[in-house]
């Protein structure tokens, strides 16, 4: 089974606020908009139609450099 994640915060326009992780408890690096948004496990979590999962909370944003 994989474990997934609920993400919190970032931008509008994130899609896909429910997504896979591996290992559980790190921190998150989800790519969008030619960057990524950093995600930090929090100790809460909330039920979905994917069952009981673990809050992620977004806390920056780094640009891919070109």
């Amino acid at each position: 089974m994989t474990d997934k994640a609920l993400l919190e915060g970032g931008p509008d326009d994130l899609r896909g606020r429910i997504v896979p992780i591996t290992p559980p408890g790190q921190e998150l690096k989800i790519p969008h908009r030619g960057g990524y948004e950093h995600f930090k496990v929090t100790t809460r979590h909330q039920d979905s139609d994917e069952g009981r999962l673990t809050v992620y909370e977004w806390w920056e944003r780094t640009e891919v450099a070109e």
